[in-house]
């Protein structure tokens, strides 16, 4: 492992299944409660650490949406993005394409033009201030009516120019894909690209019905797929690519051990897989943390470790010159090797 762990330490990464709510630390989320004059349900920073034990990612939901009161002007948005990008450049992550979730927050009365204006911020400072380039997800969440989905799409046209592709994520259990294929379908219309989470939770059949209902060219997570070859079969052929997060797999007991991650599985049959942090505040580990548990678990070799880093730099929405860029950065970290 330790030549597996210089590798994925000089690693040129692109991330693409982050949540950028999911980064806000508890030392953050402190300070922007004292800064807007708010009350986090924690006690301190220590119990606010203590309560990220989940029994699955309803309960880890629970927390997640309390922090995220915080977060209420666009210099918190900024704030928290650009705290993030500091950790990801640590990480050497080169290209980074974040989920916001807009429902979140102007479901409490924040302007979406602030919750996107800071996060646009942010990702400014780290392109200036670190080089990584990015691409905005806007995600809506799926336990909240179609027709709000709808209307976040239209409060955020003014801001689509700066956006790559709308995802969706949230419960799965109960809360199907199929309603949201017409606001997909207008997405699509607008230019926009189209990501979505499933068999996390759900079964490998929700992931084959995913990529046919939305026309998503991304599936987030995606694991369960590997209970069926013949989702298996239709990932690998269609080229969706699939943005695993093992830490948040074992932390949400999607699977038992690292051991047991099906990711292995899906290398093996030509699927795209990915390697990503998820919601690493709450999950406690970054990109490289996640590289180096599945690479230990798994026992993989350069092969194994480059391929995941090419799957994600072919999956992104970078431009085509970026990813020759980024492919050419790889391929240097993995000659030094030899």
């Amino acid at each position: 492992m330790d030549g597996i762990g210089r590798l994925i330490d000089r690693l040129p990464k692109v991330e693409l299944h982050v949540h950028l709510e999911g980064t806000l630390e508890p030392e953050l989320a402190f300070r922007l409660a004292d800064r807007n004059g708010l009350a986090l349900p924690f006690a301190s920073v220590e119990k606010m650490r203590a309560a990220f034990d989940f029994e699955d990612l309803q309960s880890f939901l629970d927390v997640y949406y309390a922090a995220c009161s915080v977060l209420v002007t666009r210099a918190d948005f900024r704030d928290l993005t650009r705290d993030y990008l500091a950790r990801a450049n640590a990480d050497r992550v080169r290209h980074v394409e974040p989920f916001f979730d807009p429902q979140t927050h102007t479901t409490r009365g924040i302007p979406i033009d602030d919750v996107i204006g800071g996060i646009l911020d942010g990702l400014a400072d780290g392109e200036r201030e670190f080089g990584i380039t990015s691409g905005l997800i806007l995600s809506f969440l799926r336990h909240l009516p179609v027709e709000a989905a709808d209307a976040t799409l239209t409060a955020a046209e003014p801001w689509l120019d700066r956006i790559v592709a709308v995802g969706l994520d949230s419960t799965e259990v109960g809360y199907p894909p199929e309603p949201f294929a017409p606001v997909f379908a207008r997405a699509r219309s607008l230019g926009l690209r189209a990501v979505a989470h499933a068999g996390e939770e759900g079964e490998a059949a929700l992931v084959a019905r995913t990529v046919d209902c939305l026309r998503a060219s991304r599936i987030d997570h995606g694991v369960r797929a590997a209970d069926d070859p013949a989702v298996m079969r239709l990932l690998a052929e269609s080229g969706v690519t699939l943005t695993a997060c093992p830490i948040s797999n074992v932390r949400l007991r999607v699977v038992p051990t690292m051991e047991r991650s099906t990711i292995g599985t899906l290398m093996r049959a030509g699927v795209a897989v990915t390697v990503n942090s998820d919601d690493p505040a709450y999950f406690g580990g970054y990109i490289g943390d996640n590289y180096r548990a599945i690479a230990a678990a798994l026992d993989l070799g350069v092969d194994d470790v480059r391929q995941l880093a090419v799957n994600a730099i072919n999956g992104s929405f970078a431009t085509a010159e970026r990813k020759r860029e980024l492919m050419a950065e790889l391929e240097a970290a993995v000659a030094g090797m030899a």
